[in-house]
């Protein structure tokens, strides 16, 4: 039997999950659930993994896993259409080609991508309506949003995105960098996920949104 608090962070861990590919940071769940201060989410977590609820997987950052969810509701798909990872020898869906711009600072802005005739092979299933391109992460600073070194991310193209979603930003049309996007007032914030790096303020004139994240692909070998 879950408390009131641990079925509502259950729920908000799943549907994060499902949305984003990536476990929802600490600050994330602080917010979400109300509270002050993070150990009241570690006690949370620790409740939720002692019942068989969640699963830490303490090798990686950020990674949690729902193993089912209360009251007869299905169970969550741990690792949802958007994000694959895994044995690339088993058979694999239907593959869609897209373009691969090469690798993508995640940590320092590295030069603006050129056009390429590489193309990365995805499953059909994995992406909706749109155009869509890969990039292979370059560094370590998104680390706790679970986008590693050498992580392919497929961006669909855009200008738009929302408060707290991460983007391909183009700084003065030469810089191109992988962050979450943080809009406050005239000037656009992009965060880092790793506390080493430290969160870069741009004037909005300044930065063009060149997509979004849609998903990740993580080959182990």
């Amino acid at each position: 039997m879950l408390t009131r608090k641990q079925h509502k962070l259950l729920l908000f861990i799943d549907s994060h999950l499902r949305q984003t590919g990536f476990s929802p940071s600490f600050d994330e769940m602080k917010e979400a659930m109300g509270l002050r201060s993070k150990s009241g989410i570690h006690r949370l977590i620790s409740g939720l993994e002692e019942r068989g609820f969640l699963r830490r997987h303490h090798h990686r950052a950020r990674a949690l896993e729902v193993i089912h969810l209360p009251e007869g509701m299905p169970t969550a798909e741990t690792l949802p259409t958007n994000v694959v990872r895994g044995d690339f020898t088993r058979p694999q869906p239907a593959a869609l080609k897209i373009p691969l711009y090469g690798r993508i600072a995640a940590g320092l802005p590295i030069e603006a991508m050129a056009e390429t005739d590489t193309f990365l092979d995805i499953p059909k299933d994995m992406i909706g309506s749109g155009d869509y391109y890969a990039l292979e992460v370059a560094g370590d600073s998104m680390i706790e949003a679970g986008i590693m070194d050498g992580d392919h991310v497929i961006i669909r193209r855009t200008e738009n995105a929302e408060n707290g979603q991460i983007v391909v930003a183009l700084i003065d049309g030469s810089e191109v960098t992988l962050k979450r996007l943080r809009r406050k007032g005239n000037t656009i914030a992009l965060e880092p996920a790793n506390p080493r790096y430290e969160t870069r303020i741009v004037p909005a004139e300044r930065l063009h949104i060149q997509g979004r994240l849609a998903g990740l692909i993580r080959q182990y070998h």
